[in-house]
Parts: structure tokens; C-alpha cells; sequence
């Protein structure tokens, strides 16, 4: 073989690896330029636990002026920030996100008033909200803030035997109150016995399960709250005449919600949905999984919500009301008016049979421009009481309702989603034989199969 053409085949190869080593280094290249330009991220966690919310994108893609989030913490700790600033960032090009060492600009952590490491503030205009913590929910609840620059309050009513916002027990409504104060909502208890007129300053009344009857002054404060444009959440459970906490009829106040077009009847819902059974359900809750086009349900579209302890109702226009369903009860559900005895035949043909309506909202025309009244009805009040309102979607509705009451449309969507509880749990045998499995077993197997090749092939 001559040396010319050793040379050749060299050269040929030499060109051949010059090739790939460009192609590779051009790929490799460009995939960096095309990371860099366009952020693109997917998560396959059950619960799209890495991604911003529904809401969080609808508030953040309808801003209308610039906002600036400033990351106030050590260089090193920028990163651990990053992930989360930058999904705000890729949302809308109105998003800046600013990173700051207090230690390197102690002037500008100053004048920002910032004490502590970890901080985040959101400036939109001349307003500047501080984060209550680095997770979407208080980045979230930051431009929220700066975009609602009014007091909105929640005033619930007591003195009737309602739940109360203070009460930390199953029954209680204290997680409901936090939720509220996440969202820039301040709640407020009042007593109509005492005073039968709703302060100026409640931006929505809540009618919280009275277990005792309204009286007459007070079903008319709440009558020309509403009519006057005010805004009401009612929730009134079934009237119950088992054990010692028997509930009241509470007829007047009844009386004043058919006036408006929801007529609610005394009846216990029971829910036969062997869905509601596999998720630990009794039949006193009614479970739903189907809603109207509503806006407050709207977004509620492959979401469950409970409902213990519901009664149906029945709705229509007035002359200056309109109403609208939420949503029914399911198919399976079925309806008895027997109210006073702890067990129930579910093959009793006086029984009414699903679907039935179990929640409406409704406007009340006053007349007057840019002065609606507005009312939701709930044949149930333990779906947002401590004890249940964590159940799947309840909180969502509970805050929902509220948003859509104080014309706050724009904040309704789906929160941020709590950490999935992902855990394993195993009985002492699962894990004795998760250890034989896994020492001993499948060690031997490889023994085994190691000496039976050695054997075929000496």
C-alpha cells in the first residue's frame, strides 16, 4: 500500500471528524441560543404542582401597566428564587424581575423598608405590596393587592347561631377567614339582633347556617342591604329536628329569598353516587362534579366539591331579579322531607329523585346606574366550614362566590394548589417483604443466574 494513499484515507478521515465535531458543536450551539430565547418548561407532576395557576395567569397576562417583582436576598440565594420569578416574567413582558443584595445596595433595601433575606415586593404604579412569603400564593396575593387598592370586608353575621369566623373547632369558619385574608379581604362579625342594619363599610354579607330563626327586623335589614345594591352570601342548611341542635325553619328569611326567586325547600339531600362512596363519603354529602356557566363555577370544570348536610331549592326570574344555578346534586341523588329521624329509607316513594339544584346566584335590579345587588344562595354551610372546606374544590367556590359578590370577576379562577401528599404508607409485613424482595431475593437472583452462565460456558 503506497504512502499517498495512506495519506488520502487519513486526510478523508481527519475531514470526516471535522465534520461531525462542527456539526455537533453547531447543534449544540443553537439548542443553548433556543433554550435561552424561549423558556420552555413542562411539568408532569399530578397536581401541576410547578406551574402558576389559572388565576395567577389570568391576573398577571391582563395587567395593564408595567410591574416589577425585586428579589431582596444574598447573590447566592438568587437562585433558589429564580425558578419561580421567571415563570412571572415568561407570563406577560410587563413583568420585570429584579434581583438585589442588601449587602452589595443597602440603600435601595432601605428606602424598600426590607429587614430580612428572602423578600420579594411587587411595584405596579406607585404602589408597592411586600410578599407574605416566596410562593405564588403570596407573590400572587401581592399584585393583587397592588391592583385592589380599596378595603373590601366580609362581614358575617352572628347571634343566631352561625358559624363563627373566630372558631378554630371542626365547625368553625377560621380557615375561611384566612382565605379571605390571603385574597386582601378583611372579615368583620355583625350582629343585626342589635342593630338591625349592615355598615357601609360591608362590601359582602355572609349568612353563615343560622340555626335559630331571623327575626323580622333583621331579615329586613338584609332585604334593604340588597335591594339597595348591597351584596349577600346566604347559606342556610336543612331544617333538622334531630337531637339537641335542632335547626331552625327560619320562614321569614325563606320568605324574603322566594321574593327574589330562589325558593328553598325543607328537605335532606342524599347522595347515592358510588363515586361519593370511593372517595369516603357518606350519603348525607352531596357530591358534585358538574356546574353551569356561571362565572363563579365556570372555571370549576374537573373539580369536585361537597356538600354535607344539603337541601335543594328551586329558582326562577322576578320582575327586577334574575337567577341562575350553580350547579344539581347528581343523577343518583334523591330527596326526603323526613327531617326528624336519623335514619332515612332511600326506598321510600315519597322520596324525590335527582338531579336537584343545590346552589344559584341572582342580581336584583335597583334602578339605579352601576348599583346591582347580587346574592348567592347555598342549600349547605358545612361545605365551608374548617372540617370541609379543603375538600377538593370547596375553597376555590367559597372564594369564587365572594370575588363574583364584590365585583371582583377577575380574581375568579382556580388557587394555587397545596403539595400533594405523595407518601407511601406500608404495614409492618409490606415492609418486612420489601426488604426480603429487595436484599436477599433479587441479590440471589443474580448469584444464580451468574453461575448458571459460568456453567454453560467453562
Amino acid at each position: 500500500m503506497s504512502t499517498g494513499l495512506l495519506k488520502a484515507r487519513q486526510t478523508k478521515y481527519v475531514a470526516y471528524a471535522a465534520v461531525y465535531i462542527a456539526v455537533v458543536i453547531t447543534a449544540v450551539v443553537i439548542a443553548n441560543y433556543l433554550a435561552d430565547r424561549y423558556n420552555k418548561t413542562y411539568d408532569a407532576t399530578a397536581n401541576k404542582r410547578y406551574s402558576l395557576s389559572d388565576q395567577t395567569a389570568k391576573i398577571v397576562k391582563g395587567l395593564k401597566q408595567p410591574a416589577t417583582i425585586l428579589y431582596f436576598d444574598q447573590s447566592r440565594g438568587f437562585p433558589h428564587a429564580k425558578d419561580l420569578l421567571n415563570e412571572y416574567s415568561s407570563l406577560s413582558p410587563k413583568v420585570n424581575v429584579k434581583y438585589v443584595d442588601p449587602d452589595k445596595d443597602p440603600q435601595e433595601a432601605r428606602q424598600a423598608g426590607i429587614k430580612d433575606y428572602g423578600t420579594a415586593l411587587v411595584e405596579i404604579g406607585d404602589r408597592k405590596e411586600e410578599a407574605k412569603s416566596m410562593t405564588e400564593e403570596g407573590i400572587t396575593g401581592a399584585i393583587i393587592r397592588d391592583l385592589k387598592n380599596t378595603t373590601r370586608t366580609v362581614c358575617f353575621a352572628q347571634g343566631s347561631g352561625e358559624h363563627q369566623i373566630d372558631d378554630s373547632e371542626r365547625s368553625g369558619y377560621s380557615r375561611f377567614k384566612d382565605l379571605l385574608a390571603k385574597e386582601n379581604y378583611e372579615t368583620k362579625s355583625i350582629d343585626l339582633l342589635q342593630k338591625a342594619e349592615v355598615p357601609g363599610e360591608c362590601t359582602v354579607l355572609a349568612i353563615a347556617g343560622p340555626s335559630r330563626d331571623y327575626q323580622q327586623p333583621e331579615v329586613d335589614a338584609i332585604k334593604k342591604y340588597v335591594e339597595n345594591g348591597g351584596r349577600a352570601l346566604l347559606m342556610l342548611d336543612p331544617p333538622l329536628k334531630i337531637g339537641r341542635s335542632e335547626i331552625a325553619d327560619n320562614d321569614a328569611l325563606t320568605t324574603l329569598l322566594q321574593s327574589w326567586g330562589v325558593s328553598i325547600d325543607k328537605d335532606l339531600i342524599l347522595d347515592l353516587n358510588p363515586i361519593g362512596q370511593l372517595a369516603g363519603l357518606g350519603p348525607q354529602v352531596a357530591l358534585v362534579t358538574k356546574y353551569d356557566t356561571q362565572p363563579i363555577v365556570s372555571g370549576l370544570k374537573g373539580t369536585a366539591t361537597g356538600f354535607p348536610l344539603s337541601r335543594s331549592m328551586e329558582i326562577k326570574n322576578g320582575d327586577k331579579t334574575s337567577v341562575q344555578k350553580l350547579f344539581d346534586s347528581s343523577e343518583t341523588s334523591l330527596a326526603t322531607s323526613n327531617l326528624s329521624s336519623p335514619s332515612v329509607d332511600p326506598n321510600d316513594p315519597k322520596n324525590r329523585k335527582g338531579p336537584m339544584t343545590i346552589a344559584a346566584a341572582g342580581t336584583y335590579n335597583t334602578g339605579k346606574q352601576d348599583s346591582q345587588g347580587r346574592f348567592v344562595v347555598v342549600g349547605s354551610s358545612s361545605w365551608a366550614a374548617n372540617s370541609f372546606i379543603n375538600f377538593n374544590g370547596n375553597s376555590d367556590l367559597a372564594l369564587n362566590a365572594v370575588d363574583w359578590l364584590s365585583s371582583d370577576e377577575d380574581l375568579i379562577s382556580i388557587r394555587p394548589k397545596e403539595r400533594d401528599d405523595r407518601r407511601v404508607t406500608m404495614t409492618r409485613a409490606q415492609i418486612n417483604n420489601v426488604g426480603l424482595t429487595s436484599v436477599i431475593l433479587m441479590p440471589l437472583l443474580v448469584i444464580v443466574a451468574g453461575v448458571s452462565v459460568w456453567w454453560k460456558r467453562r
